[in-house]
């Protein structure tokens, strides 16, 4: 080899060891982890609203036509982050149970929400919701204590006969809980010739 050709030689050399330390310092043939998945995020995903489980009214109301008796079953339950407890999943009168003026009405109820008791009551619908349960519209129709309320697990089972016409509460009667939205509507109609239950949009409490 000439002199010459020795002396590019090196340099070429030279030039290619000086190329491959700045890119190993640059991070080009490294293999480099990446941020925790946690420092990716830049915020949690805000959690969901908990699932209302609204029962259909056909898996609550059951009609008797030859006997002209209504009987329904009631469940409440206060899942996380409702703004009330639920009968059968509907609040703030949500869901409207009608019957035909002079029909019998029975009902079984249970408490299922571990939080707090409840009761219940049938009362004449006024102006604004009660604070809480007051003297039933039609004899016989609330549950055992009814402003202290029966602790989780009880149950309560009652008849009535609607003898009245119009629009009622079926509500808590617990101070503030119908006022918070636990509460169904009852409307005893003089026309209608069946009971049956319909669901609406809820309606907020004043």
């Amino acid at each position: 080899m000439t002199r010459r050709a020795l002396i590019i030689s090196t340099r070429v050399s030279g030039l290619v060891a000086g190329l491959a330390t700045v890119v190993a310092c640059a991070g080009g043939t490294q293999s480099r982890p990446g941020p925790p998945a946690a420092a990716r995020s830049q915020a949690a995903p805000t959690a969901p609203a908990a699932p209302r489980s609204k029962l259909p009214p056909s898996d609550w109301l059951v009609v008797d036509g030859a006997g002209r008796t209504a009987t329904l079953s009631l469940q409440v339950t206060n899942p996380p982050r409702s703004p009330s407890a639920l009968l059968n999943g509907y609040r703030a009168g949500e869901a409207r149970v009608i019957v035909p003026r002079g029909w019998t009405l029975e009902w079984n109820w249970q408490n299922s929400d571990s939080t707090s008791p409840h009761s219940l009551v049938v009362m004449t619908q006024r102006e604004k919701i009660p604070l809480e349960g007051g003297r039933p519209a039609f004899m016989n129709a609330m549950t055992r204590m009814l402003t202290g309320g029966l602790p989780v697990g009880q149950t309560d089972q009652t008849t009535f006969e609607a003898d009245e016409a119009g629009w009622f509460w079926i509500l808590c009667g617990v101070p503030e809980h119908a006022i918070k939205g636990e509460w169904l509507e009852l409307q005893v109609d003089p026309e209608a010739t069946s009971a049956r239950a319909e669901v609406k949009q809820a309606i907020t409490p004043s």
